[in-house]
């Protein structure tokens, strides 16, 4: 079994692939001024982004739950993997050739088990397709054909077939040097009587992709009567797979939401395809289970929870639709951007439209949607007598708490105004003011008084810093000042040594500040940092005895430095200020020392030296005071 990576080789990785590029594979990136960028922190719910990427340092940092790191760091979160299977994954996007010590390079050496099972499905992907080209397809290319799916939109979803055999697969991904385990643990490969069988056989293929564009799992569409299983077959969960987290399509149409804020949610894998076709290409859909809070939890990343985002659903106008828009109605308040429902004429899906009526008619179904609490209002509505008094109240009862949860409050008001006509009630401020009476209730119910201060940006003042360790008071001039040297120290190193490095620690009143003064020491220096910047950042943070540390050395690299035109004499105030507070704190304590000294039992050689200390101490505060940086 290989060693451990060679280290060299783990720099080259960070370096070579950008943090940016990275991070916007799972969430959306604004600019955040200065360089840096923002989104929606993908490792805690928010509503507005407080989560920050450098990519000139190649670091991320959160302000709401703290978390941050490098390129690799992010990479091990969100998609829990360790960090050899990180590194490989990286390198493998890179390009870059991995040397592994205690016994060099070696191709065939153990690989992490994601890192395996991920290229167990990317070669499966491939024989599939390969297959649906095969006379025993035919069947597989009719269905697609008869579907309105040319050879060319197969190919664009990658749809393959996978044979009715029953070890065509397995034999063709052992011949690849995959072990029998790992396809068992895929989820492409099941115990047989004599071993490993082939999960799918004689189906329709279509691989479930992450957002990243990895395949993690298939989607096997019945095609034959004598197949006894059931119409859609989808891979088991895996330690790569769990429908609840995935969304079929949203590696395609990922940068259209984000470009659009607009998410459009079908039913099926066919669904996606003729929407895409039809020009709807924010089209996605879950993979056999309803729609639910992780999913949510992607899109909203990807929407950024702007005013104007949407997300529509689209439904079959049956019973079981209806429920499906109701079920997902419950999820409504979940979402910051507004959402609708589209009901499909006649019972059709999407691909049954298309076929029916074109193009043009998929694309005219999502713009005659409806608000999705519209149509739960009349849902409700629906279920009672509209022609008697009671049974107008009963529907108010029901219906009002719907419109009161609207978080909109002009969409609020106006709904409040169509559910008086819905209902027939005349006196329509009745309606309203009931409405806004719910609202209060509900807001009154949910309020645990005065929310704490928010850590979303680098600017708020009460905010702690640390999760743990002593709390840090940015309302002090001293602390204030402290952060933004160092903040200088790690960002412009350039700008504050070889001086910064002549500070001690001693000099950073709040005991974290000392201690990232401390690891940067350790790690040569900020006159280090100024003739190689190329990996000062990983030293630091490297440096750190803990994740605390290290997590507030991230934290300052990222966070923008307080003033727009960043230069020495700026450097050269936060140097001076720090300086100077701790040569006055060191003044006050000499006095004391002097004033405990005081009265006839003085010794006289003693006090003379703390006399002179003294007098040192002022000349050089002043000296401070009238001749700023040069008196450093």
């Amino acid at each position: 079994m290989a060693g451990r990576i060679n280290d060299d080789d783990v720099k080259a990785v960070r370096d070579a692939v950008p943090i940016d590029a990275v991070v916007s594979e799972y969430l959306q990136l604004r600019s955040a001024g200065g360089g840096n960028l923002k989104g929606l922190c993908p490792f805690h719910d928010e509503k507005s982004p407080s989560f920050q990427v450098s990519p000139s340092k190649g670091l991320f940092h959160c302000f709401g739950c703290q978390e941050g790191g490098d390129t690799i760091a992010f990479v091990m979160k969100i998609d829990h993997l360790s960090f050899s299977e990180t590194v490989e994954r990286l390198a493998a996007l890179a390009g870059i050739t991995l040397r592994y010590e205690e016994g060099g390079y070696n191709p065939t050496h153990q690989r992490g088990e994601r890192v395996r099972l991920v290229e167990a499905h990317k070669a499966a992907a491939q024989f599939y397709v390969e297959q649906l080209d095969s006379a025993e397809a035919e069947i597989g290319r009719k269905f697609l054909a008869e579907r309105g799916f040319e050879q060319s939109a197969a190919q664009h979803f990658g749809v393959g077939y996978s044979p009715a055999g029953w070890d065509h697969l397995t034999r063709y991904l052992r011949g690849k040097g995959f072990s029998d385990k790992e396809l068992t643990l895929s989820g492409l490969s099941q115990e047989g009587r004599r071993g490993p069988i082939d999960r799918f056989r004689g189906r329709l293929m279509w691989p479930i992709r992450d957002i990243t564009g990895e395949v993690v799992g298939f989607g096997a569409r019945k095609l034959r009567d004598d197949d006894n299983g059931p119409k859609y077959l989808n891979t088991p969960e895996t330690a790569i797979y769990k429908k609840s987290q995935v969304l079929y399509g949203i590696d395609l149409a990922k940068k259209e939401i984000a470009k659009t804020s607009r998410a459009v949610v079908v039913e099926g894998y066919t669904d996606v395809m003729a929407c895409h076709l039809a020009g709807v290409t924010t089209a996605i859909a879950t993979c056999g289970t309803s729609f639910g809070g992780d999913h949510i939890k992607i899109l909203r990343r990807l929407l950024m929870d702007n005013a104007s985002a949407e997300v529509v659903f689209t439904f079959d106008g049956d019973a079981a639709g209806q429920k499906a828009a109701l079920r997902a109605f419950e999820d409504d308040q979940k979402f910051a951007a507004e959402t609708s429902i589209a009901i499909t004429p006649g019972g059709m899906d999407p691909c049954d439209l298309r076929l029916a009526k074109g193009d043009a008619a998929v694309a005219s179904l999502v713009e005659t949607r409806t608000p999705l609490f519209e149509f739960a209002i009349r849902h409700v509505v629906s279920r009672h007598n509209l022609e008697t008094p009671a049974g107008r109240a009963a529907a108010l009862d029901e219906a009002a708490p719907i419109v009161a949860n609207i978080k909109n409050v002009a969409i609020q008001h106006e709904s409040a105004v169509q559910l008086a006509g819905i209902l027939g009630i005349l006196d329509t401020q009745f309606v309203v003011k009931r409405v806004a009476q719910l609202a209060r209730w509900a807001r009154d119910r949910g309020g645990r008084g005065p929310a704490p201060a928010r850590t979303a940006g680098p600017h708020q003042a009460q905010a702690p810093v640390v999760p743990t360790g002593p709390a840090l008071n940015l309302r002090s001039p001293a602390h204030r000042t402290e952060r933004e040297l160092l903040k200088l120290a790690l960002q412009r190193p350039e700008l504050v040594s070889p001086a910064f490095d002549a500070y001690g620690a001693d000099e950073f009143t709040a005991p974290p500040y000392a201690a990232v003064r401390q690891v940067i020491e350790e790690a040569g220096g900020a006159e280090q940092g100024a003739q190689d910047a190329s990996d000062y950042l990983a030293r630091v943070r490297a440096a750190a005895p803990n994740d605390t540390v290290r997590a507030l050395v991230t934290e300052l690299a990222v966070e923008a430095i307080l003033r727009k035109t960043v230069d020495e004499i700026y450097a050269g105030e936060q140097l001076i200020r720090v300086r100077l507070r701790a040569v006055d704190r060191r003044i006050l304590d000499v006095q004391g020392t002097l004033a405990r000294l005081a009265g006839p039992h003085a010794d006289p050689e003693h006090l003379a030296a703390v006399q002179n200390e003294l007098w040192v101490l002022q000349q050089y505060a002043q000296s401070l005071r009238n001749n700023g940086a040069a008196a450093l």
